[in-house]
């Protein structure tokens, strides 16, 4: 049952774990003046609310999704924006949580019902998200000295641990979309392999020294999906498993890669280079470099096993998420990307547009990037490239 909550700003009391950390947050911290980051601060001028909901203006409901919020708060610790990361953890905990995110993941949808109410719309977590607000919370402790944000990070990352796994054949454990929906009876797993950051499963492995095993097995069976459901290189929006460990297609996954799958490449481009899974990633997905180069752009729609271009010129924001990942395998077509990126710039509305171009542009400026444990790299702003 959908959780009932009032259209105005929901007041429900915060957990402890989480009124301490507001109580010990943004008042107490002085933001480094160098770490000012203008495209961010467009970015939480257009969709941040003043109360920390991340609002896609463009949608029909003017939904937030958890995985919008884990963005959010992401960008506001590489920002040094300790008083919006509060905020926008506020704001998740009460309205997507249950009032106590150390107990209840996220429900993955929120925003306007069908009576003109506020409140989620689907409830079923979703992981992508669970595991970037794990990891946020994680480094946050760790860059600002905060032990209660390691603590919520760890009750965070035990819940998805419990409710998300499940053991596949020939896979062993294996992380699922979210806790409900995406296993059926006949032992059959669907999976999202733009849902698995590797540097955000390594960073959690260091970060949670008694989850540490278990995060190494998953961050070993998503490496086995990345590049097995990319069957010639090109990675799918979705994937299915069967009872014998094999990886298909079918109606519920079809063998396309388009929005979510893009999202495979930004990771991969956002590897550290002495990390050990990306030299056989970039060799895993050369094909569809490959694509790009001869045809100057990412598509927007892709036949995944016959490489043919379902829908061919996709947003700008596509050129954005692969220009990380082309610096490595195709240097000429990366600078072609930027360039693409730069012209066909997404609306102001464009919530997941925009989201993928900060996420692009933060590597690039060297203000959002990970170490080769999966740590947070931030730059220490602007005044190291004035002084440098």
């Amino acid at each position: 049952m959908a959780l009932r909550v009032p259209g105005r700003a929901l007041r429900r009391k915060l957990a402890p774990a989480a009124l301490a950390l507001v109580a010990t947050g943004a008042s107490a911290h002085v933001p480094d003046p160098c770490a000012r980051w203008p495209a961010w601060e467009s970015f939480r001028a257009d969709f941040v609310s003043a109360d920390g909901r991340v609002v896609d203006h463009a949608s029909p409901r003017r939904q937030t999704v958890s995985e919008g919020q884990a963005y959010a708060l992401l960008f506001a610790l590489a920002a040094d924006d300790r008083a919006t990361f509060d905020t926008l953890l506020t704001w998740t905990t009460n309205n997507l949580a249950q009032g106590d995110l150390s107990r209840h993941l996220p429900a993955w949808q929120w925003g306007r019902r069908d009576d003109g109410s506020y409140g989620p719309l689907d409830t079923n977590p979703a992981t992508d998200a669970d595991l970037w607000i794990a990891y946020a919370l994680a480094e946050a402790g760790r860059l600002w000295e905060a032990a209660e944000y390691v603590t919520l990070s760890h009750a965070v990352g035990a819940l998805v641990l419990q409710q998300s796994v499940a053991e596949l054949p020939g896979l062993g454990p294996v992380l699922l979309p979210a806790p409900r929906g995406f296993g059926d009876a006949t032992g059959t797993w669907r999976l999202n392999p733009g849902y698995l950051p590797v540097q955000v499963l390594r960073g959690l492995a260091a970060a949670h020294p008694d989850q540490r095993e278990r995060w190494r097995e998953l961050l070993g069976s998503s490496i086995t999906v990345l590049h097995r459901a990319a069957v010639h290189g090109i990675a799918p929006d979705w994937v299915r498993v069967d009872a014998q460990g094999a990886f298909t297609f079918g109606d519920d996954a079809p063998a396309e890669g388009s929005y979510d799958a893009i999202r495979v490449y930004l990771w991969l481009g956002l590897l550290h280079a002495a990390d050990p899974e990306r030299a056989a990633l970039l060799r895993r997905f050369q094909p569809m470099a490959r694509i790009i180069r001869r045809a100057g752009h990412p598509p927007a729609r892709i036949d995944v096993i016959s490489g043919r271009v379902l829908e061919a010129h996709a947003p700008g924001a596509f050129s954005a998420a692969v220009a990380p990942w082309l610096e490595q395998a195709e240097p000429v077509a990366a600078r072609g990307q930027w360039q693409r990126a730069t012209r066909l710039a997404p609306e102001r509305d464009e919530y997941y547009g925009r989201a993928l171009l900060l996420l692009a542009q933060g590597w690039r400026e060297g203000r959002l990037r990970f170490g080769s444990n999966g740590e947070l790299l931030r730059r220490e702003g602007a005044c190291a490239a004035r002084t440098g």
